[in-house]
C-alpha cells in the first residue's frame, strides 16, 4: 500500500465528522522488519531534506501534534524525527499555562517558540489547546482573567478560530510552513493502552488519575476536535487526521506527509557567486601551500 497524503488531509471548509474517519487502516508494512526498513528509509530521506532545509535557510517548518491521551504523539515525534540534527530542530510541549502566560493573549506563549528560518519546530500540543481542553472545561476559560464581555461562549470559539487562522496566514506569508496532525485514536484502543501503562511497571509513570478522569469527556472532546478541524484546516495550514490505533502505521503516514511537504518547497543549496568562488579558491591555495600535515 502506498501512502497518499491527500487521503488524510482535511480540506478547507470541510465539515468534519470523526466517526467517518478511520482510527485503523490497512497497514503499509507486512511485518515488523519491513516496518523498521520503511521507517529507516523515510527517516534517512527526511534527514537529508532537513540538512538542505537548514542550508537553504528560506523557510521555517512547524509541526503541530494534537491528540487524546495515549494516542502516540511522543512516540511519533521520537521515531519519525530520530534522524534529525538537533541543531536544526526544537520540540516544545505545552501544558497548563503559567501565571505569567495567563496575563497575555492565548497565542503569546506559543508565539515565543516559533521556529526560525532553516529550523523545524515541533509543538507537542499547542495553541489549539485553547479551543479544545478549554472548550471542554469552560471553568478554565473563566479563570483566565478575561473581561466579562469577552466570555460569551456563543462567540468566543469562533473568534479564537479566526485568531488562529489569521496567525497561520501571517506565518505563511513570512515563510513558515505548518503541518498539523490529529492522531485519531479510538476509545477502545485508549482503554487498552491505559491498561498497558498500569500493567507494565516501566510505563507506570505515563499514567495518572487525571487521564482516566478526562476519559469521561470523550464525547465532548470529539465534538471540540470536529469543530476545530472544520474551522482551522486551510489550504496553507492543513490538518491531517492520522489513524492512530496502529502506532507503527501512524508513524509511517506522518513521516510521508512531512516528506511530501518538504519536497514541495523545492529547496536547493545556496550557490556561490563569483566573489565567493574567488574567496574559496584563495583559501584553497593557502591550504595547498601548507603541504601535508607535519611538514
Amino acid at each position: 500500500m502506498k501512502i497518499n497524503s491527500k487521503d488524510f488531509r482535511v480540506q478547507e471548509g470541510e465539515k468534519v465528522k470523526l466517526k467517518k474517519w478511520p482510527t485503523l487502516v490497512k497497514p503499509v508494512y507486512q511485518s515488523k522488519e519491513q516496518y523498521q526498513e520503511l521507517l529507516g528509509e523515510q527517516v534517512g530521506e527526511l534527514s537529508a531534506l532537513q540538512q538542505l532545509h537548514y542550508a537553504s535557510n528560506r523557510y521555517a517548518v512547524l509541526l503541530i501534534f494534537q491528540a487524546m491521551d495515549a494516542a502516540g504523539k511522543d512516540g511519533a515525534i521520537k521515531h519519525v524525527m530520530s534522524g534529525i540534527n538537533p541543531q536544526g530542530c526544537q520540540v516544545f510541549s505545552f501544558t497548563h499555562p503559567s501565571a505569567t502566560e495567563l496575563e497575555h493573549d492565548f497565542l503569546w506563549r506559543t508565539s515565543q517558540c516559533l521556529p526560525e528560518r532553516g529550523r523545524i519546530g515541533i509543538f507537542n500540543r499547542s495553541y489549539y489547546e485553547e479551543v479544545l481542553i478549554v472548550r471542554v472545561h469552560p471553568e478554565i476559560l473563566r479563570s483566565q482573567g478575561l473581561p466579562d464581555g469577552l466570555l460569551d461562549e456563543k462567540t468566543i470559539w469562533q473568534e479564537r478560530y479566526r485568531s488562529i487562522v489569521d496567525l497561520e496566514n501571517h506565518l505563511y506569508r513570512n515563510g513558515t510552513r505548518i503541518i498539523k496532525f490529529f492522531l485519531h485514536l479510538s476509545e477502545e484502543e485508549q482503554r487498552k493502552r491505559f491498561l498497558d501503562r498500569i500493567d507494565e511497571p516501566e510505563k507506570n509513570w505515563k499514567f495518572s488519575l487525571a487521564d482516566i478522569e478526562e476519559r469521561k469527556f470523550w464525547k465532548q472532546y470529539m465534538q471540540a476536535y470536529e469543530a476545530c478541524l472544520s474551522a482551522t484546516s486551510t489550504k496553507i495550514a492543513p490538518w491531517y487526521v492520522v489513524p492512530a490505533d496502529d502506532k507503527e502505521n501512524a508513524r509511517l503516514i506522518i513521516s510521508r506527509i512531512i516528506l511530501d511537504t518538504f519536497k514541495a518547497l523545492k529547496m536547493r543549496y545556496p550557490k556561490a557567486n563569483a566573489k565567493r568562488r574567488q574567496e574559496l579558491q584563495s583559501i584553497r591555495q593557502r591550504l595547498m601551500k601548507e603541504g601535508p600535515s607535519g611538514n
